[in-house]
């Protein structure tokens, strides 16, 4: 089973993701990280782990593992 992992510290709040989401399961946090961004947020239910997240993401914040 794969996992999405969201390092928030790295996200800049782009929202290259969020728009690139083919099943809408990334928004930006209502929250900001230490560096005052609004970080990307995962919607497990509705993710599909299919990587497109990670090739459009300019500043490395997510990975997938397989577990």
């Amino acid at each position: 089973m794969a996992t999405l992992h969201i390092n928030e510290e790295r996200c800049k709040g782009c929202g290259f993701c969020v728009l690139s989401c083919p099943k809408q399961a990334l928004s930006l946090s209502k929250n900001p990280n230490t560096a005052g961004y609004y970080y990307a947020v995962s919607d497990d239910e509705k993710c599909i782990k299919c990587g497109i997240c990670y090739t459009v993401c300019p500043d490395i914040v997510f990975t997938i593992t397989e577990e």
